[in-house]
């Protein structure tokens, strides 16, 4: 019996062979299922997710997070060649990573409703445990390695705890004042320091908790995560960008503090009111990225040699191997 044209229409193929999206949305193959599963278990959570989207929409220091997702699935897209093609279950993994996710969704149902936060970070945690246990489950433990940053950058979706966040505010305000203390040594500012207070011609500032300056460097920290992951392949290199955020940071919490207080000096006091103050952290961040690409570019630039360098070794050691056996 020949198929109708109908028939033929509905499932349409190319030289026999059904399209390769065809795979994402068919429960006969792993990667179907999964996505079958990540779109269930998404369906589940959709009132927390809406209320995790609503609640980092309207925060200073969360609103990052709306792009985690995004920069997570392009992640997963460009090493799509990279991804293993054969799937084999490892729920040795899979049921780990579930039992963590189903205990982190208890705690979130057993919180008060006073305890927002808490709540939302515990769930969105409990969302991306069970997401990475499905894949172990549907794709095995040799595809969850290929993607492993793609998935592990994923918990940036959780927000910071509010004390995580009120210690490294802490700690970022005392260093940026350091900082600020430095550039006011090197150029030579009169100033008088007590604590985080500065005493300087024509006005007395205090560096704040408003000046930790603490999304811009946490956005700083996940911009080197991607970048290292993206364009440097050594472990050191790697690690090397990521640490160099941390002083970064410190220096242009501080370089900020500096310029506003200069500003205050040369123009009056009026300038702490200034669009500097109020609006200038994205003038200083994208100010940071500056040396921080300098130093991507000098890293890839040394392991582009490096490779170079290596394969000329393996050619010529290859080239005095034929001449020996001739």
């Amino acid at each position: 019996m020949n198929p109708s044209p109908q028939d033929t229409q509905a499932q349409p193929t190319v030289g026999g062979v059904k399209p390769a999206s065809a795979k994402f949305f068919t429960l006969r193959t792993p990667l179907g299922r999964f996505v079958w599963f990540g779109v269930l278990l998404t369906a589940l959570f959709s009132k927390g997710l809406v209320d995790l989207v609503v609640y980092v929409a309207r925060s200073n220091l969360h609103n990052y997070i709306l792009l985690v997702p995004v920069m997570s699935a392009y992640l997963i897209y460009d090493r799509r060649d990279r991804l293993p093609q054969t799937h084999s279950s490892s729920p040795g993994w899979g049921g780990a990573l579930m039992i963590a996710g189903l205990t982190a969704l208890f705690f979130a149902l057993t919180l008060p409703r006073s305890a927002a936060g808490a709540h939302l970070s515990l769930l969105a945690a409990s969302f991306v445990c069970l997401l990475a246990a499905g894949g172990f489950f549907f794709l095995g433990r040799s595809w969850m390695t290929a993607a492993a940053f793609p998935f592990a950058f994923l918990i940036f979706i959780v927000p910071m705890p509010d004390a995580m966040a009120d210690a490294l505010e802490t700690a970022s305000k005392l260093a940026s004042t350091e900082a600020a203390d430095l550039f006011f040594n090197l150029t030579g500012t009169p100033v008088l320091r007590d604590g985080t207070v500065f005493q300087l011609p024509n006005i007395t500032i205090q560096v704040g908790q408003e000046c930790s300056g603490i999304r811009s460097s946490w956005v700083l920290v996940i911009t080197s995560l991607v970048a290292a992951n993206l364009f440097l392949k050594s472990p050191w290199r790697r690690a090397a960008l990521v640490a160099f955020v941390i002083p970064l940071g410190i220096l242009r919490n501080g370089f900020r503090v500096w310029t506003i207080a200069t500003l205050c000096i040369q123009y009056g006091p009026r300038m702490i009111h200034s669009v500097v103050h109020r609006r200038g952290g994205p003038f200083f961040f994208a100010l940071s990225l500056i040396p921080l690409f300098l130093l991507l570019w000098w890293l890839r630039r040394g392991e582009v040699r490096s490779q170079t360098a290596e394969v000329r070794s393996q050619k010529s050691e290859v080239g005095s191997r034929k001449s020996e056996g001739g």
